[in-house]
């Protein structure tokens, strides 16, 4: 995988959890769970970006880790609204998915980034 594609994946995951957040009923736990992963859904690729333009690979790894907590804690989330709610769309699939797939794909990096 080339880091550009990784750049709009993480970028496509946030847009796509925003969009779904939408969707969530406006009772009190919907609502912390639409603030809490739709920051940490967009932190993800907010991180990774500035990954990007980093001046040491010390810098580089230390946003790649904080990427990998956010994708971590939106996995979390979604699995939460997964047992809450017994989400089963396509969409829900994709993004509980999609979540799991940066978190491994993150996790990697940070491992096999050499200081």
């Amino acid at each position: 995988m080339k880091e550009n594609d990784l750049l709009t994946r993480t970028f496509i995951f946030g847009v796509n959890c925003l969009k779904f957040l939408r969707s969530l009923p406006n009772d009190p736990e919907s609502k912390l769970i639409r603030f809490q992963l739709g920051k940490s859904a967009t932190s993800i690729g907010a991180n990774y970006e500035e990954s990007q333009a980093v001046s040491s690979k010390a810098d580089f790894k230390n946003k790649v880790k904080i990427a990998l907590r956010e994708s971590r804690e939106s996995n979390f989330w979604l699995r939460i609204l997964e047992k809450l709610e017994g989400y089963d769309s396509e969409e829900f699939k994709a993004l509980l998915n999609e979540s799991a797939e940066l978190k491994n794909i993150l996790a990697a990096i940070v491992n096999n980034t050499k200081l």
